[in-house]
């Protein structure tokens, strides 16, 4: 009885928190490799060279989304009924149009290859969250080769996306201090082993919380993954942290910059 408690606490613990917070590593891990490579891009070093290549990837970003939310409503909304799914692609593409438009704002003037890249990642998230839902909803199509493809398409980005998380937030921790030092050791590592182990571990309860279907206990066909109201969600509400985190980092340097100029000398 107590060995059966302890493994329902544990349970709790890593469905409430711990992938909760790999969730949130892994969306602030992609948003600072997004704007890390803009701003590489606009630097003075690198403006001239790489002004065509970025205006070509931004395009080529928005182009994929876009195709990417009408497929999402041919493939995913067959009846008019389908209401909630209709929600989750507009919604999408509200977010899409609302990221443009911040980062084109004058004062902060962060080009389109942000959110371009943006608007890929909420719409992978929006398409893996509707793809999570039950396999007997009626407003998704019961086409059991396509699933079967998208299944293992989802499957390996998801394993990318993990792995990518987990190493690049493990070496570069520094983007996820709120003050930076302004002096470093020169013997100074550039990782932290705490916090590469920490990731580390997480990704792996994460990822077995897909494997288990956040262990609700709902029917699942064979070689299905992810897949219940639950996943849905939780893609979901990552799909809109996401957004939110990202719009925080363009107008937070803003918002401190206002706060230091209306202190008192």
């Amino acid at each position: 009885m107590t060995f059966m408690k302890i493994r329902q606490l544990l349970n709790h613990v890593a469905y409430f928190y711990i992938c909760r917070v790999f969730l949130l590593i892994q969306l602030i891990s992609i948003i600072s490799f997004i704007t890390w490579l803009n701003d590489c891009c606009l630097s003075e070093k690198y403006a001239v060279r790489c002004h065509i290549h970025s205006m070509l990837l931004a395009t080529v970003a928005y182009i994929v989304s876009i195709l990417g939310i009408i497929l999402m409503y041919i493939w995913y909304t067959p009846q008019p009924s389908c209401l909630l799914n209709i929600f989750f692609i507009t919604w999408t593409l509200v977010l899409l149009q609302l990221m443009t438009s911040v980062s084109l704002h004058p004062k902060i003037s962060a080009g389109f290859l942000t959110p371009g890249f943006m608007g890929l990642y909420v719409v992978f998230l929006c398409w893996s969250a509707i793809r999570s839902e039950p396999p007997d909803d009626k407003c998704l199509r019961k086409s059991e080769a396509s699933r079967d493809w998208l299944t293992i398409i989802s499957f390996v980005v998801a394993v990318l996306a993990i792995v990518i998380a987990t190493f690049s937030t493990g070496i570069d921790s520094k983007c996820f201090q709120f003050k930076k030092d302004e002096t470093q050791d020169e013997d100074a590592v550039p990782y932290g082993f705490g916090f590469f182990h920490l990731v580390f571990a997480t990704g792996a309860m994460y990822f077995a919380m897909l494997l288990t279907g956040w262990n609700y206990h709902h029917p699942m066909k064979k070689w299905t993954i992810d897949v219940g109201w639950t996943s849905t969600w939780v893609r979901i509400v990552n799909e809109w942290l996401a957004v939110c985190v990202y719009l925080w980092m363009l107008v937070a340097p803003i918002v401190w910059k206002n706060r230091q100029v209306e202190q008192p000398a």
